[in-house]
């Protein structure tokens, strides 16, 4: 019963992510030293948009907004919408392979007929044509191994929401946690040994982490807070991820007090890297590490 009601408010959660864009909003792309918690702002514009991915040159950045990526330099300037062909329905889970070429995308599908619509599509980063990865639905990616060559992503099969890979090229895929409630938001560590993930299945949305194949899963965060979206370091040591100042029941939702924490993977120690702000779903969903491991990049919200 607890999976059933979970599916139904997690579905309606994802599907007003895309279906009801935020209006008469201000949003705000920001990057943070993680070490000196300096903040600089990027871009600020009266309107929505989400979830930052930091070029692996360094160079830009890639945010969705209305259904399409766009592309933004480092200093701010929007540099136009990156060409996706028939995905052009595409939700805040997006990123690219740690090579730069290939942008990983999940399209919200008007060919699936039933359900939530989301599949997993590749393209090469510049844009071009995209190619089906996952044949199932709902799908919805937040992690590629280091190779390349495997797609983890979070995925509601027969009612239970759970943690899955998939080859690159497509074909069979293979779920990787069967714990009871919500698995979401798997992504590698850059030595390809972990996935990070977060879990409800404690009645509290923490974060774990687990061998590639699903093995040695372990829980990382037990605190008061709805802790979501773990995303390692390039250098293995950090772990920076969203908190929920209250329990979210199973969803990340739009418009709550929010805070960025970082924790010290080989102490477990965490601390704040930023004060309460208005945000949640969008502001830091995907990879979102400078490629020299020194800052995060975020959006953040403010009611007009």
């Amino acid at each position: 019963m607890k999976t059933t009601i979970l599916t139904g408010l997690f579905a309606a959660t994802l599907s007003l992510t895309f279906a009801q864009t935020p209006t008469n909003l201000e949003s705000t792309l920001e990057t943070l030293d993680v070490k000196t918690g300096k903040r600089m702002v990027i871009l600020k514009e009266p309107r929505h948009f989400e979830a930052p991915n930091w070029s692996r040159d360094g160079k830009f950045f890639i945010i969705n907004a209305d259904g399409k990526l766009e592309k933004v330099s480092t200093n701010g300037k929007k540099q136009g919408v990156i060409p996706t062909g028939i995905a052009d329905r595409l939700n805040n889970d997006h990123g690219l392979t740690f090579d730069g070429k290939t942008l990983i995308v999940s399209h919200n599908d008007p060919q699936v007929t039933k359900g939530a619509k989301s599949r997993i599509y590749t393209l090469p980063a510049e844009g071009g044509t995209p190619k089906l990865i996952t044949e199932k639905a709902p799908s919805y990616w937040h992690g590629v191994s280091p190779d390349g060559k495997t797609l983890v992503y979070c995925a509601e099969r027969d009612g239970a929401w759970d943690v899955y890979s998939i080859s690159s090229e497509g074909g069979e895929e293979k779920r990787l946690t069967d714990a009871q409630g919500l698995d979401d938001g798997p992504e590698y560590s850059y030595d390809g040994m972990w996935i990070y993930f977060n879990s409800n299945r404690s009645g509290r949305m923490h974060l774990y982490r687990m061998r590639p194949d699903g093995s040695q899963q372990e829980q990382l965060t037990n605190d008061a807070f709805d802790n979501w979206f773990g995303h390692p370091s390039p250098d293995g040591k950090w772990l920076a991820y969203i908190s929920y100042l209250e329990d979210q029941k199973g969803q990340h939702p739009f418009g709550k007090d929010v805070k960025l924490r970082l924790m010290n993977l080989e102490t477990r120690e965490i601390k704040d890297l930023t004060d309460v702000f208005y945000g949640g779903q969008g502001t830091i969903n995907v990879p979102s590490w400078s490629p020299d491991g020194r800052k995060i990049a975020f959006v953040t919200y403010r009611k007009l």
